[in-house]
Parts: structure tokens; sequence; C-alpha cells
């Protein structure tokens, strides 16, 4: 019966569902933090994209002066 009241006052579980409970709520905020991001992270993409590509345009195209 001692190892049964030893388990019962045993705390270490308790400290282990209490970091599941942070990690979780860790993973959800970055979750939704990537979400609201993510627009503005493919627009940024797709203007440095752009930009990329006409600069390689201008570069082929021997000698033009590019701005």
């Amino acid at each position: 019966m001692t190892n049964f009241s030893a388990f019962l006052k045993d705390e270490a579980g308790a400290v282990t569902v209490d970091w599941v409970v942070l990690t979780a709520a860790v993973v959800g905020l970055g979750l939704l933090i990537f979400n609201w991001v993510r627009p503005a992270v493919s627009n940024l993409a797709e203007s440095i994209n752009a930009e990329l590509t006409a600069a390689q345009t201008c570069m082929e195209s021997n000698g033009v002066t590019c701005d």
C-alpha cells in the first residue's frame, strides 16, 4: 500500500502536464502568427522575384543601362 500512496503524492506527472499545455500554447500561437504574417511575406517574395527578373532581363540585353 505504501507504493500506491507514494504514487499519489508524486507530482512529476503534474509538471509534465503543465509542460504539455505550455508547449501546445506556444505551438498554437506560432501557427496563428504564421497565418497572420504569411500574406505579407508572400507579397514581398513576389516583389523580389519581379525585381530579380527585371534585373536579369536588363543584364542579358548587353550593356543597356538598368534602373
